[in-house]
C-alpha cells in the first residue's frame, strides 16, 4: 500500500511538472511575441518603463520625478535584476528571471506537500492558475514578491524568525507581505516573527535610503492615486455611466483612472473600507486562541483579500498575490481555505477575460465590460467573505455552536505531521 501511494504521489508530481512546462512556454511564447494576444501589449510595462527606471537606478536615483514609481525601496532590486542575465537583452531577461521565480514557487509547494500531513493541492492552484492571468504575470514583478511571500510562508512553520525576515524583505518589495504576520500563534512565534520583521525592515530600509536618494518618495505617488477602472468601487462608474455620469477615463498615475464627479467621495469610501478591514483583522486578532499550523497560511490568505477587495487599484497582476498565498493554505490538510481559493482560480480566469482580452470593453464601461468587471469582483468579495468566516471560526473560541475548537499548544503544533515543511 505505501509503495502504491508513492508511485501515485510521483505520478501526480510528474504530471503537474509537465502541465507546468507546458503552460509556461506558452507564456513564455506570449511575452517573447511568438504568439500575440489581442488587447494591449502587457511586455511594455517591462520594455518601457521598467528599463527606464533601470537606466535611473543604474544613474545612482530613485527615480524621483517619475509619479509612476510608486514601490517601496526594495522593488529596485527587481527591477536592476536582469543585471544578474547579463548576456539578455533587459526584457528578455526579466522574463527569464520571472520564469525562474515561477519555478522556485512550484518547488516549494512540492516539496512541502511531500511532507506527512500535507498534500500536492496548493501546487496545482499554482500550476493552474497562473497561466489564467496569461503573458501579464510574466510581465510585472509582482510574481516575484509572491514567490518571496510564499517562501516565508513555508519555513515559518518551523522558523518564525524567517518568516519575519522574509517577510520584511517582501514588505520593501511592494508592502502587502507585511501581512504575512498577522496570523503567527500567540507568544513566542509571534515575537521572533515580529521582532525578525522589524530588524530586518529597518535594516533595509536605511540601507537603501543610505545608498541611493529617493528612497520614500513612492509613498507621495501612492497616495495621490486615485479610483482605478477595475477596482470595486469603480463598478459605480461603470454603471452610472450607463445613466448618463459625466465622468471620463483618464490615464493618470500608470494606470486608468475614472475622474469627474463624486470620485473622490468613492475613493475615500473605499480607503474607509481598508481601514475597516483593518479593524476587522485587529478584532480576529485579539480574540483568537486556536492557532493550529495553517492558521498563518489562512490568516495571510484573508488578509490579503481582504486589502485586495477594498483598494482603489486591483490591477490583473495583483491576482498572484492571492493565488500564492491560497496555494499555500492548500498544502495543508486542515486548511478550510479550499472553497474561497477555487473562487479565487475562477476570478483569476475571468481576469484574463478583463484584461487584456477585453479591456476596451471594460474603458468604454458597455455590457460586456461592466459584466466582466462585477463577475471577477464579485467572486473576490465572496472569497474575502468566506475566508473571513471561516478563519473566525477556526480559531475564536465559541465561534462554533455546538463544538469547542480545540486547542493546540507550541508543541503540539511542533509535534504534529502537518508542521513538516
Amino acid at each position: 500500500m505505501t509503495v502504491r501511494t508513492g508511485m501515485n504521489d510521483r505520478g501526480g508530481r510528474g504530471l503537474s511538472l509537465a502541465v507546468w512546462g507546458l503552460t509556461r512556454a506558452v507564456l513564455l511564447l506570449c511575452v517573447f511575441k511568438v504568439f500575440t494576444v489581442p488587447g494591449p501589449d502587457v511586455t511594455s510595462d517591462v520594455s518601457v518603463i521598467y528599463q527606464g527606471w533601470y537606466q535611473v537606478l543604474r544613474a545612482g536615483s530613485y527615480p524621483l520625478d517619475d509619479v509612476t514609481w510608486q514601490y517601496p525601496p526594495a522593488a529596485a532590486l527587481a527591477v536592476l535584476s536582469p543585471d544578474l542575465l547579463p548576456f539578455l537583452e533587459y526584457a528578455s531577461a526579466f522574463f527569464v528571471l520571472v520564469l525562474l521565480c515561477d519555478a522556485l514557487v512550484l518547488g516549494l509547494l512540492l516539496y512541502a506537500g511531500s511532507r506527512p500531513g500535507t498534500r500536492d493541492a496548493g501546487a496545482w492552484l499554482w500550476v493552474v492558475g497562473v497561466p489564467l492571468l496569461g503573458p501579464t504575470v510574466y510581465a510585472r514583478y509582482d510574481l516575484m514578491v509572491t514567490a518571496v511571500a510564499v517562501a516565508a510562508l513555508l519555513a515559518g512553520v518551523r522558523r518564525p524568525r524567517v518568516l519575519g525576515a522574509l517577510a520584511a524583505f517582501g514588505t520593501l518589495l511592494k508592502v502587502w507581505p507585511v501581512l504575512l504576520l498577522v496570523g503567527t500563534a500567540r507568544g513566542r512565534d509571534t515575537r521572533r516573527s515580529w521582532s525578525a520583521a522589524a530588524v530586518t525592515a529597518a535594516v533595509l530600509a536605511l540601507a537603501a535610503a543610505v545608498v541611493l536618494p529617493g528612497a520614500f518618495a513612492f509613498l507621495t505617488f501612492q497616495r495621490d492615486r486615485g479610483l482605478e477602472i477595475e477596482s470595486l468601487g469603480a463598478l459605480v462608474f461603470h454603471v452610472a455611466r450607463q445613466f448618463g455620469w459625466e465622468g471620463r477615463v483618464e490615464l493618470r498615475y500608470g494606470s486608468l483612472e475614472f475622474a469627474g464627479p463624486h470620485v473622490a467621495l468613492v475613493s475615500t469610501l473605499a480607503l474607509a473600507l481598508s481601514v475597516l478591514a483593518f479593524g476587522w483583522l485587529l478584532v480576529w486578532r485579539l480574540r483568537a486562541r486556536t492557532f493550529a499550523v495553517h492558521t498563518p497560511a489562512d490568516a495571510a490568505f484573508t488578509a490579503v483579500l481582504l486589502f485586495t477587495v477594498t483598494s482603489r487599484v486591483i490591477s490583473p497582476q495583483y491576482m498572484v498575490w492571492p493565488l500564492g498565498v491560497g496555494a499555500v493554505c492548500l498544502v495543508f490538510r486542515g486548511s478550510r481555505m479550499a472553497l474561497p481559493s477555487v473562487l479565487v482560480l475562477v476570478a483569476t480566469a475571468v481576469t484574463l477575460l478583463e484584461f487584456p482580452l477585453g479591456f476596451a470593453h471594460v474603458v468604454a464601461s458597455d455590457a460586456e465590460g461592466v459584466t466582466l468587471m462585477a463577475v471577477r469582483n464579485g467572486l473576490l468579495v465572496a472569497a474575502t467573505l468566506i475566508a473571513g468566516r471561516r478563519l473566525w471560526r477556526d480559531t475564536v473560541p465559541g465561534a462554533r455552536r455546538g463544538c469547542a475548537a480545540p486547542q493546540l499548544s507550541r508543541a503540539a503544533r511542533a509535534d504534529t505531521p502537518a508542521s513538516a515543511p
